[in-house]
Formats: C-alpha cells, structure tokens, sequence
C-alpha cells in the first residue's frame, strides 16, 4: 500500500506527459505526414526553407519544383515542404469559374482600390504679409516702437543702479 502511493504521483504525472505532450504532437506529425503524401503536380508550396514553389513533377520521395518569375526548376525531399499554400484539388481551373459565373448573374465584382495612406496635415498656415515701411531706413526706426511695461523698466532700472 505505501509503495502504491508513493508510485502514485510519479504514474500521475507520465499520464499528463503523454496527454499534453505526446499526443497533440502525434496528431500534427500525422496530419503533415499525410498533407506530404497527398501532394499533386499545380499545387503551390513552401518549404521549410521559406522558398515558394509550383510543383510541376512528383517522384516517390522528391518533387520538382519551379520558383519565380524566370521558372527555375529543382527537386526537393518531400520531408522538405511545410505547407501547401493552394492546391488545385480545391481551387477550380478557369473553365470552371467562367462557367459558374454564366450559370449564376451576379453582379460585376466590383474594383477594390487601396487606399492611399496619408498623413494628417496640420492645418493651414494663413501667411501674413507685412508691409515694408515707406521711405528710409531712420524714418522705419522712428516709426518702430518697443512697448515695456512700466515694472520691467523699474526693475532695469534698480539693475543699472547697483551695477553703477
């Protein structure tokens, strides 16, 4: 009895190993295993490496792939694809969508334009003008006045005495 109970936390928690661990990831490795194993030539990959692929020829543990814009071919392991990005088995070809859509009238799809992203001007500055004074620069300098409130010239005034 004491042997059960001290065994008891140890059977407890390899129970709780292998049902939050060993078994989720058991369930992924089968859904990729068999995500590889159902690859078809037109579907679009990515490997594990990050490269974006149409696959064009399938072997028993390889697949030809053909990448970019210049249709560059190489073959890859098949261990070697981490997701199919669009099959063909659940995307209709061209034939399909033009006869689906003469079956049913729907209205023309309409454009989507982005939108453009914009920073919020501020508002606008209203510029002001000024006028340039009439006449020579001593009649300007006359005509400039320089308003200091009564306190200021005071306290000035009391600076320049005790400097003095």
């Amino acid at each position: 009895m004491d042997t059960a109970l001290q065994l008891l936390p140890l059977i407890l928690l390899i129970f709780i190993m292998y049902f939050l661990l060993i078994r989720p990831q058991k369930k992924r490795e089968k859904a990729t295993n068999q995500m590889r194993n159902n690859l078809q030539v037109g579907d679009e990959i990515i490997t594990i490496g990050g490269v974006r692929g149409k696959i064009v020829k399938v072997k028993d543990e390889t697949l030809i792939i053909q990448v970019g814009a210049e249709k560059i071919k190489f073959e890859i392991m098949r261990w070697a694809v981490s997701k199919v990005e669009n099959s063909d088995s659940n995307s209709s070809t061209k034939k399909d969508r033009t006869a689906a859509s003469e079956k049913t009238p729907e209205e023309a799809p309409k454009k989507v334009i982005p939108k453009k992203m914009f920073k919020k001007s501020a508002p606008p500055v209203e510029e002001t003008v000024e006028a340039k004074p009439e006449g020579t620069a001593a009649e300007a300098l006359e005509k400039t006045v320089i308003e200091i409130p009564e306190e200021d010239v005071t306290i000035i005034e009391k600076n320049n005495e005790e400097k003095l």
